[in-house]
């Protein structure tokens, strides 16, 4: 049998990062809840604000969208993320460069990104189908899949949770690779898969599953015992001195 590894619902998570929030309610319900927020706010006319609106700089610097990164003219929006700052319309996907909105967005070493453009660089995709892998995948070889999409080479059934082997690097579940691959037994002439852990027992061009190899006349196990053959049987000593006398 070969294990796959379960891969997390992370990946879901941050394809479905909510992180923008305004009001004071709901900012503070975040930070205490410990949530990953960005927090719309506006810049304020009354003096109160000014030193607050003077030390804005939004992170766009030379490329602000409005011309000058320390704009802060009263009543506009702004965006704060992390302690860095953006005009509301400057706060955009650094791939796109459509401005984020009301939609989510999910960051990434200082970077901005829309859901769309992260999925497209970044996201894990399924090795068979090619498309996004959101949640519940596994991986096989070291490559992912959707669990949907991790079948049998032969049959297609879901290998996902079951057991199975594989050969020349593609995965077969228990039965296709008995039958397809597989050496039988001599006794009972089903499939010797060695999976989960079956023993068998080898003599020259003949298999036997463990349990299948006894004397053909007492039926007693000859496993770990001498045996005599006689054509397409095998005897234990007492059974084949009765019939040679």
């Amino acid at each position: 049998m070969t294990d796959v590894d379960v891969l997390s619902s992370r990946m879901k998570s941050r394809l479905h990062l909510q992180t923008k929030t305004i009001g004071a309610e709901r900012i503070k319900k975040a930070k205490d809840n410990n949530e990953d927020i960005a927090v719309l706010s506006m810049f304020l006319p009354n003096a109160s604000a000014v030193e607050e609106n003077r030390n804005f700089y939004c992170q766009l610097g030379d490329y602000c969208r409005l011309g000058d990164p320390r704009a802060s003219k009263a009543g506009t929006k702004k965006m704060e993320y992390k302690t860095r700052q953006w005009h509301e319309n400057c706060f955009c996907c650094c791939v796109c460069k459509t401005a984020i909105g009301t939609k989510s967005f999910i960051p990434r070493e200082q970077e901005i990104y829309c859901a769309g453009c992260y999925e497209e660089k970044f996201a894990t995709r399924c090795i068979k189908c090619n498309k996004v892998i959101t949640s519940g995948g596994v991986t096989y070889k070291n490559e992912p899949w959707h669990r949907e999409c991790f079948t049998c080479t032969h049959c297609n059934i879901t290998l996902a949770g079951q057991r199975f082997t594989s050969r020349d690097e593609k995965p077969y579940c228990a039965e296709c690779f008995g039958e397809l691959f597989a050496k039988r037994c001599t006794a009972c002439v089903k499939p010797i898969t060695g999976i989960g852990g079956t023993r068998f027992i080898s003599f020259e061009d003949r298999h036997w599953h463990h349990d299948c190899f006894v004397c053909a006349s007492c039926k007693a196990s000859l496993v770990g015992r001498g045996f005599i053959t006689d054509g397409p049987d095998i005897l234990c000593p007492d059974c084949a001195k009765q019939k040679l006398m």
